[in-house]
């Protein structure tokens, strides 16, 4: 659904949407953030709820509809909490959006919302900062936990492994049709990952299958809720759930060090990677040598399938660092 579309449809349903919130939620300011690419339309507003003194309470939040069943499901399970435990110490630590309200109809359509709180501060993104990070990843962590305890993981629900020969195939086209940076070197290098091609996409399908994976793991989806002492920075929580499905935990923490090939400084000298591992282990998760050794597969995936997206995502920063990857990792394949 068009953006423009959405908002209007938005704004048809938003008086039975007050009357399913039951005059606990106030006007609506609809926006489109500059972020948004799909047919959700998303608001602004506040709620008023009771206390746990039992005394009245207006609270900023944030609409969204429609959205999709994944982002609904581990958005409200995880996050649902009583008006009277808004902010009890349980309810401040959650890792997702606390949520006040959701359905999934309204005015007889098919159609999941959800009204949940709205951040104040801005993504750990803007902090810059190793503790910044270093907390993500402690929610990161508390995420995987979680999910597994509200449902198991389901292996049958993992998303289909990518095409990895026709990956190469395109990358090999795309270097033959464009004047591209280090081509022989590339053209090597692709090269020899089809030599052991097989073998690599072998061993990643066959990785243990043993969470629940976030899947869009980086700063910008990364909030931090406002602490009355503010001397203490408030509790770290994800947001955007609509790619969460099983998978193996190193996969959240790749792809955020993925975004960051040839920009490392960005990091704060923080490994994606073991940094996740640490703080799994810090709350009793396993994070085994085994999967630990599954990484140098993944990294060697990802980087030979770069030049494949080169029409759409251009960065010759990031592709300088993919090369190197493939041409650090690669000999290690041949032993």
């Amino acid at each position: 659904m068009p953006q423009h579309d959405a908002q209007s449809f938005a704004s048809t349903l938003e008086p039975v949407l007050h009357h399913e919130c039951h005059g606990h939620l106030g006007p609506i300011s609809w926006f489109k953030a500059d972020w948004q690419h799909g047919g959700a339309s998303t608001g602004f507003s506040t709620w008023r709820l009771r206390t746990i003194t039992g005394t009245p309470k207006e609270v900023p939040c944030v609409v969204k509809m429609p959205i999709g069943h994944k982002e609904y499901f581990w958005t409200k399970r995880l996050g649902l909490v009583r008006p009277d435990e808004w902010d009890e110490p349980r309810s401040l630590a959650l890792p997702t959006p606390r949520v006040l309200a959701a359905g999934f109809e309204l005015g007889g359509y098919d159609l999941a919302w959800i009204v949940m709180e709205r951040f104040a501060n801005p993504p750990i993104a803007l902090e810059r900062s190793d503790a910044s990070l270093w907390s993500m990843f402690e929610t990161a962590a508390e995420f995987h936990e979680a999910t597994i305890l509200e449902r198991p993981v389901e292996p049958e629900l993992c998303p289909p492994a990518p095409d990895w020969a026709d990956l190469l195939e395109k990358g090999h086209e795309t270097l033959r049709e464009n004047d591209f940076d280090d081509r022989a070197q590339w053209i090597e290098a692709l090269n020899q990952t089809e030599r052991v091609l097989h073998q690599l996409a072998a061993a990643w399908e066959n990785r243990p299958i043993d969470t629940w994976c976030h899947h869009d793991l980086h700063p910008h989806n990364a909030m931090r809720r406002v602490c009355e002492d503010t001397s203490v920075p408030g509790h770290c929580t994800l947001i955007d759930l609509a790619l969460v499905a099983p998978g193996c935990w190193i996969e959240d923490a790749l792809y955020m060090e993925r975004l960051f090939w040839g920009r490392e400084q960005q990091l704060c000298g923080i490994d994606p990677l073991t940094t996740l591992a640490d703080t799994r282990k810090a709350i009793g998760l396993p994070s085994d040598q085994d999967e630990l050794d599954l990484a140098d597969v993944r990294r060697v995936l990802m980087a030979a399938s770069s030049p494949a997206f080169i029409r759409t995502e251009n960065d010759q920063i990031y592709l300088k660092a993919a090369l190197n990857t493939l041409q650090r990792l690669l000999p290690a394949f041949f032993g």
